[in-house]
């Protein structure tokens, strides 16, 4: 439930136990290939990275989702449903790439979903997944670029 906050504002909705329990999960393919990516032979390497990249691209378009999402269930301009696709589409082109700059584009993905999602989360007085969503998209986006730079 939305709580004020001390200067006024709507803080939002937080996560439930489960919701933070469940992300956070989410977050073991990111570290365990990150990590693994600078422990296998390097004839495996290329294998770790594409599921890194692959795992990315699911989550950034599933970030995108979310947009098209909460866009349905109002009166969704053009520009929500627009965000909806595009992470979907930086991501795909994402895995087009060789394997660096494709971890490099993910990354830089997942920083701007949480980018637009603090602004409109906010403004949907949804503000309150904001803590949890820095946390997912640090681990996401730092695994994705410690993995590009053992490729």
């Amino acid at each position: 439930m939305g709580v004020p906050s001390s200067a006024g504002t709507l803080r939002g909705h937080a996560p439930s136990p489960i919701a933070r329990g469940l992300g956070l999960t989410g977050t073991a393919p990111f570290l365990a290939c990150a990590i693994a990516l600078w422990t296998v032979p390097p004839e495996l390497c290329m294998h770790v990275a594409g599921a890194l990249a692959a795992y990315g691209a699911t989550i950034v378009s599933f970030l995108g989702g979310l947009h098209w999402g909460l866009a349905a269930r109002g009166n969704g301009a053009g520009a929500q449903y627009a965000w909806g696709v595009l992470p979907s589409l930086l991501a795909w082109g994402a895995l087009l790439l060789p394997d660096r700059p494709g971890l490099y584009v993910l990354a830089a993905g997942l920083v701007a979903c949480y980018l637009v999602d603090r602004r409109v989360l906010r403004a949907q007085g949804l503000g309150g997944w904001m803590p949890l969503r820095a946390l997912l998209t640090a681990i996401a986006a730092g695994s994705c670029l410690v993995g590009a730079l053992a490729v």
